[in-house]
């Protein structure tokens, strides 16, 4: 015994030089890189055929060096700090509404004021071109260009000059910029049947309360049985995942862990506080766009047995970032840690490498491994939340693709014709039935559909693409003049039909064009509910919370 100990210790103190070399041959490659990086950018300056600006020149520096590393890593210069700070808080200065380019007008146009928000107080309207602002043209601007110029600090005011498309009348509004706080729960809502429903779409801060009090306002309204809709919601602040999932889990769990280089910056976080409801069934949607602190909701209720999870895989980021002050008022979000949720998975979907400019690889389904949930059940690691169910929703046509798409390498932007059927729309229906009850009329998707095909418009099928390229393979292979026939009768079969295309589409269609005018009446909440009518998946929940026994055996097999 007492020779083995001694051995490991003649190891030990034989290794301390190495790792104390290897970290000074580090220190050394740092200092060397960045004393050349130096010289280069002083022989640039003084030398270069052309004034360099050092933020553009060195900002692309910055940006290719980051771009090795993974996509969550991110430099925010003082200009750019505006952009940080909604992130984290999901508040800024403005005007509260979305806008897009238009790449038919080749401006910038409002898509959605926001409910109670400057831009809806002062009658900005869905459509409308932004012109001007301040005598300051933004004809030819784009998004981020304009999105700046709106905003600004709170109190202070400009005007903006838009063209309205349904009238063509030009108009200059006086705005008042004020603090815009993004809600994080657009909309909650309960059924007849006692099922509630609250959709959360970002993990701001105070996001948790928010979802709080609409719980408890539900609860007091009947509510028995919850669906809570993640789909879509990217995360954000990993606190308030936690506070979250402690409104359902009892004090003193284990919700997710942080682990990384340095042990200092690892964290354990438990619930706090005794929970508002710990029996009550709640079913979680997601997809593949619910991520980052989504994924640590929707992960620790399922493995704490508490919820069921359904829809689709998740997207798969078990990465942590924090936020470290840089010189000049910049800042720097860089990832620090992996989380791992109560069963002690990572669900990490991609490895990102650093060698050769970085690359990455995805964890092949393979090499994941099992983990068991606090009942015993078996979950993966690696590769987002499998859901408990799989509930796959209605694939979008290519017809509707097409149409929604807008592209700046396209002769026409296809969006337009739903934006200028949208904006007639509204401009001839001054209010609207409610959104549980809205639904246009088969007039309405007629005129919608002759407008398209007078338009002369046309998208590429993809049936159509396949079958030329099938041609061109058998007339290189000799087998062509036997098929011929067959070709022939798949083309005329294949042809382009875009009236009998709208027709085939039509309830698709006509789910999309309700879901772009109602937000001009009744905002983001409208549009959610009236969504949740066609919702394949909410429909699943719904039937699986009315299911006890099959909601018992899904968590307690």
């Amino acid at each position: 015994m007492k020779m083995r100990q001694y051995i490991i210790g003649v190891l030990l103190v034989l290794a301390l030089p190495v790792a104390a070399q290897e970290k000074d041959d580090h220190r050394f490659e740092v200092m060397k890189n960045l004393d050349v990086f130096n010289s280069i950018y002083k022989q640039l300056d003084l030398l270069y055929v052309d004034t360099l600006d050092p933020k553009v020149t060195i900002g692309a520096g910055i940006d290719a060096m980051l771009s090795s590393l993974d996509p969550y890593t991110e430099y925010y210069p003082a200009e750019k700090k505006g952009d940080f700070k909604m992130m984290v808080t999901g508040k800024y200065a403005g005007i509260g509404s979305l806008i897009r380019y238009d790449f038919s007008r080749k401006n910038v146009v409002i898509e959605e004021p926001y409910a109670n928000m400057p831009a809806a107080e002062a009658g900005l309207k869905k459509g409308d071109v932004i012109l001007a602002i301040d005598d300051q043209s933004m004809e030819g601007r784009d998004n981020s260009y304009v999105s700046d110029r709106l905003r600004g600090d709170a109190g202070t005011t400009f005007v903006i000059k838009i063209r309205r498309p349904s009238t063509g009348k030009v108009m200059k509004i006086k705005v008042t910029r004020r603090a815009i706080q993004l809600p994080s729960v657009p909309y909650y809502g309960l059924r007849q049947d006692g099922v509630g429903y609250i959709n959360l779409n970002q993990f701001t801060e105070g996001c948790a309360q928010q979802v709080r009090r609409a719980f408890l306002d539900l609860k007091g309204k009947g509510m028995k049985k919850l669906v809570l809709d993640l789909r879509g919601n990217g995360g954000g602040v990993e606190q308030e995942a936690v506070s979250l999932v402690n409104m359902f889990v009892p004090k003193g769990k284990l919700i997710v862990s942080n682990r990384g280089r340095l042990k200092r910056m690892n964290n354990d976080y438990r619930t706090t506080v005794e929970p508002i409801d710990t029996v009550m069934p709640i079913v979680v949607l997601v997809n593949g766009e619910t991520a980052s602190s989504s994924e640590i909701t929707s992960g620790s209720l399922q493995d704490l047995d508490r919820a069921v999870v359904m829809g689709t895989r998740t997207y798969g980021k078990g990465l942590v970032q924090m936020t470290m002050p840089m010189p000049y008022n910049g800042s720097l979000k860089l990832t620090t840690n992996k989380y791992y949720i109560p069963s002690g998975r990572c669900i990490q979907a991609i490895n990102y490498k650093h060698n050769n400019g970085g690359y990455t690889e995805h964890v092949p389904d393979s090499l994941t491994k099992e983990f068991r949930t606090a009942g015993g059940r078996v979950v993966k690691d690696g590769g987002g939340i499998t859901p408990d169910v799989e509930v796959k929703p209605d694939t979008l046509s290519n017809l509707t693709i097409s149409l929604l798409n807008s592209s700046p390498y396209m002769t026409r932007d296809s969006s337009e014709l739903l934006l200028n059927y949208v904006v007639d729309y509204i401009a001839k229906h001054p209010t609207v039935a409610a959104p549980k009850n809205f639904e246009l009329t088969d007039a309405d998707y007629e005129a919608f559909a002759k407008r398209v095909v007078d338009s002369g418009y046309t998208y590429a099928r993809d049936s159509e693409k396949y079958l030329r390229n099938l041609e061109k393979l058998a007339r290189f292979e000799g087998y062509y003049d036997e098929a011929k026939p067959e070709f022939e009768a798949l083309k005329a079969k294949l042809s382009h039909n875009l009236a009998k295309d709208l027709r085939r589409n039509k309830q698709q269609l006509m789910e999309i064009l309700a879901k772009e005018i109602l937000p001009s009446y009744y905002y983001q909440a409208g549009t959610i509910e009236y969504g949740l009518k066609h919702d394949k998946t909410f429909d699943e929940a719904v039937k699986l919370l009315g299911d006890s026994d099959r909601y018992r055996k899904i968590l307690h097999p």
